[in-house]
């Protein structure tokens, strides 16, 4: 077996192999199927990248192809949020297709079935239905309509379609065996009455297709080869296979190729419900401000919140496709985003919670426009002019009277660099009559090349814009809110889930439009939300720059106890050197959990413990690519770059692995 056939998933080894059983490669065909009764969300991206993905590896077309069978639920609204989703992801489908397209096939079809005795009209009520339909355990039992005559049912089934009963008088069934052991086989549900109107056909059709019977077929008549979709479906392949195989009779000649249905574990993400209907719920009672409310799992909600395409896709990649469920940490996605910010988002100051700086040996009524970097990820990205003055704002958390020596950020006595601009020295406070420090005073220094720790962003007071900033958290406390017996999912919704600051801006931001994405130095990523204007600005944050929630989430006490001890007995920086060592033998996906760990772990040591591992051997990639990680979360803190941190930066930059390098050109 060659190298590329062992990295191939299931999915692609199941392709393969039929290829080399004799299927011709130009008959490969796939389709994504959604139903029009909601937005799509993060868990249909696996799907949308899976059949997607395939057709763009064997260059084989994609259909688009709504499920549209239940007309109380769906509404053109959704086809159109549907596709610009996919537009938006980046993928294009061969055909624009429905299900209703299909009606007066699966009619037809339908009533083929009946002349040949493999369906029937049942009109007992559903109650009666369900308790014949017995138990996983016990079989089911024949109804009193189950062998009423071909005629009679032709008669019904006509009558049905045109008009002449009432919702839940009739329905059609599949006759196959009431006493098969997969329930779904015991004559399921063909057509029901529904005398809704249909956001395509109108009120053409007052009986509609159940989902079982359209999907299989539609796949059929559009000549699908691999049917793929999540694992839910796995019982229902049986029923599939019933139905194609009896259609296959009627349409040969002209549709010679049955589908193939394959199932994949679909993607559950932590702190999140995958359930439209339960969107709808969040959505209809008010919690949410609609499908794209930032903190909603719709696509929609993750573009407007900032989220890119490619970090979608790399999200999906990364996660892979498998045969058994499992949950992903929803900090894995927001590992996505983040990395793929770094290279793109211009680098801009923004001060959240503001204190007031007064620079009190700088000229009054002096101004000037200092040189910054837009994005140092990015050699074309060029720089920008930023305004300097006597007054300032920095960040409330960026100042401590007094503080230890983790503390890298400004005190009292104490020397930092405002970023692209001067040192300065904290003087004194002034103090409001609770004892909240309403100024700092400091002293400049125009000796730029001291060496300092710590490194502050901030803006001028006389300059600055006021902007709206809306930072989010987790929509639930819960990481599985709707997996409880006991409790609603709407028992674990956060109420802070939404937080909204008044915060002050960088100047050359005042033209920013709608979805352009910034990096608020020092703080996260943000972009600006469809509601702002010229006149108000409206940030979103989209994510920080590190994961913050790991520190924040309820552990089981006994894990807290264990980690708490494990934590006594070996000092952060002995775990970040243990996590380095084994790091380049990991997986991608391990890679990026223990970069999540060694991030956490980097907030409890010094610049004192990590300086030593700069002068770790070359071959020890692991233990360097942990210690450049490591150093990225101090400098986020304020640690001022020094001789030695260019030094080791620039030894990672001259090396040839790519994960090191990598770390080396985000700092």
């Amino acid at each position: 077996m060659s190298e590329e056939t062992k990295s191939l998933n299931f999915i692609e080894h199941i392709i393969e192999e039929d290829l080399a059983n004799g299927l011709s490669k130009d008959k490969l065909r796939f389709r994504f199927p959604p139903e029009p009764n909601g937005y799509l969300h993060i868990g249909h991206t696996k799907a949308i990248g899976i059949s997607f993905g395939l057709g763009e590896a064997y260059n084989a077309p994609v259909n688009l192809r709504f499920d549209d069978t239940n007309p109380a639920k769906e509404e053109q609204e959704y086809v159109d949020a549907i596709k610009r989703d996919i537009e938006w992801l980046g993928y294009k489908w061969a055909n624009e297709l429905y299900s209703s397209d299909y009606f007066h096939k699966l009619y037809e079809w339908a009533v083929k079935l009946i002349k040949d005795g493999k369906a029937y009209v049942d009109s007992q009520s559903s109650e009666a239905m369900a308790e014949q339909k017995g138990t996983p355990t016990q079989p089911g039992v024949d109804g009193p309509y189950r062998n009423r005559s071909v005629e009679e049912n032709l008669d019904l089934f006509e009558r049905m379609k045109n008009g002449e009963f009432d919702e839940g008088e009739h329905i059609l069934r599949a006759k196959i065996d009431m006493q098969h052991p997969n329930m779904l086989m015991r004559d399921p549900i063909m057509y029901r009455i529904l005398k809704k109107h249909h956001h395509r056909t109108g009120n053409e059709w007052c009986i509609y297709p159940m989902y079982d019977w359209t999907h299989g077929e539609s796949d059929y008549i559009e000549q699908i080869s691999h049917s793929l979709c999540s694992l839910e479906f796995k019982p229902h392949r049986e029923l599939y296979d019933w139905f194609k195989e009896h259609v296959y009779d009627y349409a040969s000649e002209t549709l010679p190729m049955l589908p193939k249905q394959r199932e994949f574990a679909r993607l559950n993400l932590s702190y999140t419900i995958m359930s439209k209907r339960k969107l709808l719920k969040l959505v209809e009672e008010g919690h949410v401000s609609g499908w794209d409310d930032p903190r909603m799992p719709t696509i929609s909600g993750l573009r407007r919140r900032g989220y890119t395409p490619n970090s979608i896709r790399q999200f999906i990649e990364k996660v892979g496709v498998a045969k058994r469920e499992n949950v992903i940490d929803v900090s894995l996605l927001e590992f996505c985003v983040r990395e793929d910010l770094n290279q793109t988002a211009p680098r801009v100051m923004a001060v959240l919670d503001p204190v007031k700086l007064v620079i009190t040996n700088y000229p009054e009524g002096k101004e000037e426009w200092l040189e910054a970097e837009n994005n140092p990820e990015d050699d074309r990205a060029g720089f920008r002019k930023v305004p300097f003055s006597k007054e300032l704002y920095i960040e409330r958390e960026d100042f401590k009277e007094a503080a230890g020596n983790k503390f890298f950020r400004l005190t009292l006595g104490g020397e930092v660099r405002l970023k692209n601009a001067y040192i300065i020295k904290g003087e004194s406070v002034v103090k409001d009559t609770q004892g909240n420090i309403t100024e700092i005073h400091c002293t400049y220094s125009t000796d730029t090349e001291k060496r300092v720790k710590g490194t502050l962003h901030w803006v001028s007071i006389k300059h600055a814009i006021k902007a709206e900033v809306r930072e989010y958290d987790r929509l639930f406390l819960d990481e599985a809110p709707d997996s409880h017996q006991d409790k609603d999912f709407m028992d674990f919704i956060n109420p802070d889930s939404l937080k909204i600051i008044e915060a002050y801006v960088e100047p050359g931001l005042e033209n920013a439009k709608p979805g352009d994405r910034f990096q608020f130095q020092r703080i996260g990523y943000f972009n600006v939300d469809d509601d702002s204007t010229s006149e108000h600005l409206v940030f979103n944050k989209t994510v920080g720059l590190r994961d913050s929630w790991a520190k924040q989430k309820p552990k089981p006490q006994q894990a807290q106890n264990k980690s708490q001890q494990a934590q006594q007995k070996r000092p952060a920086i002995e775990v970040i050197k243990q996590l380095g060592k084994k790091y380049t033998n990991l997986p991608e996906a391990k890679q990026a959990k223990s970069k999540a760990e060694i991030l956490k772990l980097a907030e409890q040591i010094s610049y004192e413990d990590l300086q030593p591992l700069f002068n770790t051997a070359a071959k020890k990639v692991g233990t360097r690519i942990a210690t450049m990680i490591a150093l990225r979360v101090l400098l986020k803190n304020g640690l001022e770059r020094n001789d030695d941190i260019s030094a080791f930066i620039a030894k990672a930059l001259e090396d040839d692995n790519e994960l090191l390098l990598a770390e080396a050109r985000a700092l």
